[in-house]
């Protein structure tokens, strides 16, 4: 075990902000779950989750983002080979994280049933294991943000080619921690019809929040 994650080192967070929102036809980071942006809550619950710092990684909706985001705790960072693919923002914003944190959670902006509580989750296992990833494994198939990385793995990140930290994951997954999901949280806004149905499933439920499990209502 990683001495500074058994004594309680610091985690941080990484939200990835930096999409084109291609298939969207409009900038997502903007559009409202529950009352606020996708951006904001992204960032909100990042705070809530207790790490610090939380690095905001920015692309062609640069200043839009960082308006939206402006009064909370975090600090922007902008990728400008954002068009290249996720991994260079997910070497941004990992590279932009101070040598003090022992470990990051990198997290993307559009996925609105992603909760503080699963965030917390993933950093109790890594004090529990000081195992060098803990991943996010939903309907116990799927691999997916969230994710925490140990600093030992942050090189790797900078040095990916392709994916969110995929390559990373297949390489190291014999020592990962996985953490099981609902596949139904395995959700993310590409398309006006994935928004749309979020929107409906929330007005349903007569939710103003995004829906927490009944098991582990947060």
């Amino acid at each position: 075990m990683s001495a500074r994650a058994a004594e309680g080192g610091g985690v941080a967070g990484v939200v990835l902000a930096a999409g084109s929102s291609t298939r969207m036809g409009r900038n997502k980071l903007l559009l409202e779950i529950g009352g606020e942006s996708l951006a904001r809550r992204a960032v909100r619950l990042a705070g809530e989750a207790g790490l610090d710092p939380v690095v905001v990684v920015t692309g062609r909706f640069r200043e839009a983002v960082e308006r939206e985001v402006g009064d909370l705790a975090c600090v922007p960072v902008f990728n400008p080979d954002h068009a290249a693919g996720i991994q260079t923002s997910a070497a941004a914003g990992v590279g932009s994280v101070a040598g003090d944190c022992e470990a990051a959670v990198v997290m993307l902006a559009d996925m609105p049933f992603v909760t503080a509580r699963m965030v917390r989750t993933l950093v109790a296992r890594y004090r529990e294991t000081g195992a060098p990833l803990v991943v996010s494994t939903y309907g116990g198939e799927a691999n997916a943000p969230p994710i925490l990385y140990d600093r030992a793995l942050f090189g790797e990140i900078a040095r990916m080619k392709a994916g969110c930290g995929r390559e990373v994951v297949r390489r190291h997954m014999e020592r990962a921690v996985l953490v099981e999901w609902p596949a139904g949280r395995l959700r993310d806004l590409d398309r006006p019809d994935d928004y749309e149905s979020v929107r409906r499933e929330l007005a349903a439920a007569g939710a103003t929040e995004s829906p927490v499990d009944p098991a582990n209502r947060e």
